[in-house]
């Protein structure tokens, strides 16, 4: 079959760059729209917290507030409060917004901080489910704000901000991750390759995996509703697929030109061979990504979506533009020069490795179990204000209200009841509420209909312990009226909840899947398993990594970001999925080599030197390029795009480095010809239905590997 593709490529080489040149152009002009139709993840409907926020917002005839603070000036200077006035009169006629509060419209003393230097205007603002009114609203709302109130300065912040901030550092995130990473790639590509030609074929896979992916999330959001973090997928994992399936065609293809300089010849084997390879890697890689779907929560469903489709555009252009390119352009693209797989340097690491295999286990697992420790200490946030940068006007309200109006808490636990506010037992719980430690202050307020809602304001950050204190006193004492408690704290509390739920549902989809697809690829059953353990090993070195930088403050000069002893609650979880994907797929680089040196040889040692010298060389090379793409994302503004950027950069040195140079060879060498071991029935199932990588090129890149008696084989 793929020979096959590799020969419809050459034969209809002009029409389908063509064809991915059109689908660039189109992605670029309407993919990129995909910002307007994105929506805010609601979380999972079962879940208190989100039942809770639902029965209010029915209630309300309001959207998602903002909240505006004076500061600097006077709240009792007649001429602060007359300008006060005047630009409060001037927001209520911004399009989407209902209402305005000022410090001099309400006797609420929340509403002046204790010096009388800042007052707050509290801005109700229309329901909508169109996200670009919703972003133009608050960006109107600050033109007219800033610079309202002569000697203050006013900064405008509360849920719609944070929310419109964030989707503004993701947009730029975005893109200033590609500027940054796209160049210093093509860089590095022209030194691996050494040649521009090669070089630019991984950047136009890129480019055009990107545009695709784009343009297809566009066309899924009208299915289904598409939260903002899929595009941060789409640009990083489109970048690190691209990249790598490209650099394996090519390189695949240098190697079959060293043998037979026929371009056309070369581009058909290349694709036989290293088209299967990708194909496996892309399989296993959309095996992970699916385990998002076991938690049935709408931002793991869109992330999901975004990496699936993104891996599905990396390897149709890997199979289909790339080889294209080759049958074109390959004359141009020099050969490899053939090196014996005994005397390269990864050959040789491998076979010092192989002589003191349980030493460099020992070792090697030591230190990844050691690196892994920090996580048990983990604690989480999530979409919490202080993510983003404290240049941007949310954070400065967040960090304002925090510090200067502690009782007045943007962001308070809230106590649902559906009764009246003035009905005694609303008011008997509240006051309950407000003799629990950890509380601050307790207020009623009477929602239209028999509606009432208790705001509790906890010590600390809103996601702060104490406030998860005080959410936990108020479920274990419920009242004998329904209640439901919502706010940020309680719904992080849930989400980690159902993470808990459906986290062994969603580990046992991708090892099982993942142990299905490298047994039909090699036969074999030790193998999978062994896989799975490895990269659970260095997910874990990751995680530590991930705890000790973003939760404990190391780097953050370095990097840039302020550590508040948090890490966002779903970062773990996407990082293990992707990041599993990723060794998987060099997993797939090194096992094709190395059953194709075995079919060859049937030495196991023999095969795994060989092996590791004829994929190393790709896979250390893919790992630093994408390394460079992430380490681009991780220089962005959002925090949770920055936390996924490293820990991805960490997990891809780890597995290229300890666990395929160092561990893999390690056990294989331990495990030898049982390496290879399934039961009979297996076996012979194998026999039928496995996938078998084509043989390589003879003398391809590392010389002929003898081809011996031929080898009997294990009893199951």
């Amino acid at each position: 079959m793929f020979a096959a593709i590799g020969r419809f490529t050459t034969r209809h080489r002009r029409s389908l760059i063509l064809g991915w040149f059109v689908l660039f152009v189109v992605g670029i002009a309407f993919g990129t729209t995909v910002f307007e139709r994105l929506k805010e993840s609601n979380g999972n409907a079962n879940a208190e917290s989100v039942q809770g926020q639902r029965m209010l917002d029915d209630a309300s005839s309001n959207g998602m507030p903002l909240l505006a603070v004076v500061d600097g000036a006077a709240v009792d200077d007649p001429a602060t409060a007359a300008a006060v006035h005047q630009a409060a009169g001037l927001v209520a006629q911004v399009p989407g917004v209902t209402g305005v509060v000022t410090a001099y419209d309400d006797p609420d003393p929340g509403l002046r901080s204790t010096d009388g230097t800042t007052g707050l205007m509290l801005i109700s603002t229309a329901k909508s489910d169109d996200m670009t009114a919703l972003h133009h609203t608050v960006d109107q709302v600050r033109q007219v704000l800033h610079g309202s109130v002569p000697g203050a300065r006013v900064s405008v912040g509360g849920q719609l901000a944070v929310m419109h901030d964030e989707s503004v550092t993701s947009q730029s995130d975005l893109t200033r991750g590609e500027m940054i990473s796209l160049p210093i790639l093509l860089v590095a590509l022209f030194f691996v390759f050494r040649g521009w030609r090669a070089a630019i074929l991984p950047i136009l896979g890129a480019l055009v995996t990107v545009a695709g992916a784009l343009l297809l999330v566009l066309a899924i959001t009208n299915v289904v509703d598409v939260a903002s973090y899929a595009i941060d997928v789409v640009a990083l994992f489109g970048l690190a697929l691209a990249v790598d399936y490209s650099l394996l065609m090519v390189n695949r293809f240098r190697e079959e030109r060293a043998e037979d300089p026929d371009v056309h010849a070369a581009v058909e084997r290349t694709v036989a061979a290293a088209g299967r390879t990708i194909t496996f890697s892309a399989l296993t890689v959309i095996a992970s990504l699916a385990g998002l779907f076991a938690f049935g929560d709408p931002t793991f469903s869109s992330l999901a979506i975004g990496g699936i489709t993104t891996t599905v555009l990396a390897l149709a252009a890997g199979l289909t533009l790339i080889p294209a390119l080759l049958a074109g352009f390959g004359r141009r693209i020099r050969p490899m020069a053939a090196a014996s797989a005994e005397d390269g340097p990864f050959g040789r690491l491998a076979r010092r490795v192989q002589r003191r295999p349980v030493l460099v286990v020992v070792l090697a697992g030591a230190a990844l179990l050691a690196a892994g420790l920090p996580f048990l200490s983990a604690n989480y946030g999530s979409g919490d204000p202080r993510t983003l940068p404290t240049s941007f006007e949310s954070r400065q309200v967040y960090d304002t209200m925090q510090t200067r109006f502690a009782g007045q808490q943007t962001d308070p636990v809230q106590v649902v009841a559906q009764l009246p506010a003035g009905d005694a037992r609303v008011q008997a719980e509240a006051r309950l509420i407000g003799t629990m430690p950890g509380v601050i202050a307790v207020t009623v307020d009477q929602m239209p209909g028999d509606l009432s809602v208790i705001d509790v304001v906890p010590e600390g950050p809103a996601q702060g312990s104490a406030a998860r204190d005080v959410v936990t006193a108020i479920r274990a004492e419920r009242p004998d009226f329904p209640i439901h408690v919502t706010g940020s704290a309680a719904s992080l509390m849930d989400f980690e909840d159902q993470i808990s739920a459906r986290l062994p549902w969603a580990l046992g989809l991708i090892a099982l899947a993942t142990m299905v697809l490298l047994f039909l690829m090699t036969g074999s059953v030790l193998v999978p398993l062994k896989a799975i353990a490895m990269n659970i090993l260095s997910l874990g070195a990751t995680f530590g990594a991930l705890i000790w930088i973003f939760q404990d403050g190391h780097l953050s000069g370095l990097l840039g970001f302020q550590a508040f002893g948090a890490v966002e609650v779903w970062c773990p979880i996407v990082v293990f999925v992707f990041a599993f994907g990723l060794s998987m797929d060099y997993e797939v680089f090194l096992l094709s080599r190395v059953k194709e040196s075995y079919d060859e040889c049937g030495d196991s040692d023999r095969a795994v030197a060989a092996g590791l010298q004829r994929s190393g060389r790709i896979i250390t090379s893919a790992a630093v390029l994408v390394m460079i793409a992430f380490l681009g994302f991780a220089l962005g503004q959002n925090l949770g795009t920055k936390q996924m950027g490293v820990a991805l950069a960490v997990a891809v040195l780890i597995d290229a480095t300890v666990v395929r140079c160092l561990l893999v060879p390690a056990t294989m060498t331990l495990l030898g010809r049982a390496n290879w071991w399934a039961p009979g029935p297996l076996r012979r199932l194998h026999r039928r239905f496995g996938l078998r990588e084509a043989p390589a090129a003879s003398g391809a890149a590392d010389g002929p590997v003898p081809r011996p008696e031929p080898v009997p084989e294990l009893v199951g």
